[in-house]
């Protein structure tokens, strides 16, 4: 088995547990000291103990950790700087995550996510919030797809309940959409996220020049350069709820689809026919002042959470002057939505091409028949026999070149093939995060293909890599001499975590080393995908 191992100092303002000499079973590898030890077991404010990532979002991870105060289990947020930025972005990042845990604070709400504390430790911020058990919408429409109209109705009253206690204080969500509505388990609806909120008397912090929010989610008054307000929040109410109703968002495609779309069109005629449908419709008039109000919406959304069925007229829709929408403006607006999406919390990406359909495992699966032999020869350059290796993984080696494809396991789930496929998403973002955050010198063991004593290395960034299940990224490791020795790739299919690793003493080509990883992965994923 290669063994790779690495150390790290400890960082200031943290205090570290005794096991913060972490050890985690990689593919054919050990990697000890990993970054992930930076904040696994770590102790806030001599207070909170970290205890395991929970999620990650664009800029920061989200821990389950415990109050050993209060003997209780809280989530923290974490905001992770990077380090390349200037002075004025760092700035303006801390001030935005201070400002969302300030406007969390004074919104207290059942229907809000409430924050208990905020630390600055290490240099950034550290949010701590009410642990909640659940998922988000967007989780539970993609497993369980559309949903009733008064099932929908009845988050929306809770929805609008939180929303009309933040316009009370005179502050706005601005990026309402199903990835920030969770769903507890207790049958709470709890809006999260309000880390782009803004008072009327806040300047944006990205710029005048930008839009903050999710396209396709976003107010067309926004997108057309408006400041927007408690109507704007509305409108992205709306569109939330009829995606729950219709599965689909009115406004779907790319983010530069979804822009045009708000501008220049009205929402789609509803699929699901009723009172909701008409409701939502109203909601997603383009002219803010061609909405209902806060107090009507309510009203109705009541009514129909009881089952009842008003009847809706909406009133002869507002239209303003017309405008003429450019190419050019319209590509300005995406463009601009763009460049926030890369500053805000919540990251959004282009809708992908279509993948086929993952596969979930219930049972361990072989990985000794998963990759093709006369492939295995092709690379190593002699025939190598699978053979079985730690933790239900498998070895091909010959002298001087291996491959090594292994499971990966969260903390809490002993067999790797049991993981759900939210924690195996999870489990992927914390390895990726650990591979960029660690040191990247180190040293390596791998007995069978003839590595006897530990080897220095330096280890590359980890690169994303597509068309490898679901998600994947991949690094090399080097020696002193900076002659490539190794190349690893980590990837998810469902809800299997694995890393192929493949060494070649002969060869001192990072790209060839990492083209042959990846060509393996890929015949990896396609035997268990057929296998699933």
């Amino acid at each position: 088995m290669a063994r790779e191992y690495g150390a790290r100092t400890r960082p200031a303002g943290i205090s570290i547990s005794p096991c913060h000499i972490c050890e985690i079973d990689w593919p054919g590898i050990i990697v000890y000291s990993c970054g992930m030890a930076e904040s696994m077991g770590a102790k806030l404010a001599s207070r909170y103990l970290l205890l395991r990532p929970l999620g990650s979002g664009g800029m920061g991870t989200v821990w389950l950790a415990r109050d050993e105060i209060l003997d209780r289990e809280v989530a923290i947020k974490e905001m992770r700087i990077p380090k390349d930025i200037g002075e004025q972005e760092r700035a303006e990042l801390l001030a935005r995550v201070m400002r969302e845990a300030e406007v969390m604070a004074r919104l207290r709400h059942p229907a809000i996510v409430a924050v208990h504390d905020v630390l600055m430790e290490d240099g950034r911020p550290w949010i701590v919030m009410e642990r909640l058990h659940g998922r988000n919408l967007d989780d539970e429409l993609a497993a369980h797809g559309p949903q009733s109209s008064v099932r929908v109705a009845r988050t929306g009253v809770r929805l609008l309940e939180a929303l009309t206690a933040a316009h009370a204080h005179d502050v706005q969500h601005r990026d309402v959409k199903p990835g920030n509505v969770f769903l507890t388990n207790d049958d709470r609806v709890v809006l999260t996220d309000f880390g782009i909120a803004r008072s009327p008397d806040q300047s944006t912090l990205t710029g005048e020049s930008q839009v903050i929010g999710t396209p396709g989610f976003i107010a067309p008054e926004r997108l057309s350069g408006e400041r927007g307000g408690p109507a704007s929040d509305l409108w992205s109410l709306g569109v939330t709820l009829s995606t729950a109703l219709e599965g689909v968002p009115p406004y779907g495609g790319s983010p530069a689809d979804a822009i045009r779309a708000t501008l220049t069109q009205d929402p789609p005629p509803p699929r699901v026919a009723g009172p909701l449908a008409s409701l939502l419709r109203w909601l997603m008039a383009r002219a803010p002042e061609a909405r209902p109000d806060a107090e009507t919406t309510l009203r109705l959304l009541r009514q129909i959470a009881d089952g009842e069925s008003p009847h809706i007229t909406a009133p002869q829709t507002v239209r303003r002057r017309p405008r003429r929408w450019t190419r050019a403006v319209l590509a300005a607006a995406a463009a601009t939505v763009a460049t926030v999406t890369v500053v805000v919390w919540t990251m959004e990406k282009p809708a992908p091409a279509a993948k086929p359909v993952s596969p979930v495992f219930h049972q361990a699966v072989d990985l000794c028949g998963v990759l093709p032999a006369g492939q295995v020869t092709k690379l190593l350059g002699a025939p190598a026999d699978g053979r079985d290796a730690d933790e239900g993984g498998c070895q091909w080696t010959i002298s001087g070149a291996g491959l090594d494809l292994s499971p990966i396991t969260d903390s809490d789930t002993p067999d790797p093939w049991s993981l759900t496929v939210e924690s195996a998403h999870t489990l992927y973002l914390a390895l990726e995060r650990q591979q960029k955050s660690s040191l990247r010198e180190g040293s390596w063991i791998w007995y069978e293909i003839g590595v006897d004593n530990k080897q220095a290395t330096v280890r590359s960034a980890p690169r994303v890599v597509a068309d490898v299940g679901d998600e994947a990224f991949s690094w090399n490791s080097a020696n002193v001499r900076g002659q490539a020795r190794m190349s690893a790739i980590t990837f998810r299919l469902g809800n299997l975590v694995a890393t192929l690793t493949y060494a070649d003493l002969d060869s001192d080509s990072a790209d060839a080393l990492r083209q042959g990883a990846v060509e393996m992965a890929r015949s990896a994923v396609a035997e268990l995908r057929s296998l699933g």
